[in-house]
């Protein structure tokens, strides 16, 4: 059966959607993130800034041991303590973001599809961008001696942006 969710925050209202999955399971066989939303937020992303208002949305234990600044995005909340993101206005700019699913971006769209929704086109898309960000991988291979976390830090934080544990390469 299909749990209803009714998300009313700062930049959605009264959006609906509905979990069809288990959470975390029956993932498109070409996305293997390697880290949950709930990993994610408590390794620091972001700047400690993304879904603050966004809890009642998700279980709660996402949010227990998350990194959330209490103003301004603050890139020490982040795992390797510098700022890796680009404004919100960048992303809308380039045409990455779908206002009428997920207004916030890519994590947005990650966490409810880890949460359980499931939009297949639209799925399609998103999979294809985290899948593009594997670049940074070669290039901090390339570059970097394996467990150098010092080396190339923005792109690693970018890439645990992206569900990528760049703390193993």
């Amino acid at each position: 059966m299909k749990k209803k969710i009714t998300v009313n925050d700062k930049i959605q209202k009264r959006y609906i959607y509905y979990l069809t999955e288990p959470i975390g399971k029956n993932f498109d066989s070409d996305f293997k993130p390697e880290l949950t939303p709930k990993e994610m937020l408590s390794l620091g992303v972001f700047g400690g800034v993304y879904m603050r208002d966004c809890k009642k949305e998700f279980p709660k234990s996402w949010f227990l041991h998350a990194k959330l600044a209490k103003g301004k995005r603050n890139a020490e909340l982040n795992y390797f303590k510098v700022n890796a993101s680009k404004p919100l206005k960048y992303w809308i700019d380039k045409g990455w973001i779908n206002f009428s699913e997920d207004p916030r971006g890519w994590f947005q769209w990650y966490a409810r599809y880890y949460y359980g929704r499931r939009i297949p086109e639209y799925d399609k898309i998103q999979i294809k961008r985290w899948k593009q960000m594997k670049r940074h991988i070669a290039q901090i291979k390339k570059n970097c001696k394996k467990g150098n976390l010092s080396c190339r830090p923005r792109q690693r934080q970018a890439l645990l942006h992206w569900a990528y544990d760049s703390r193993k390469i």
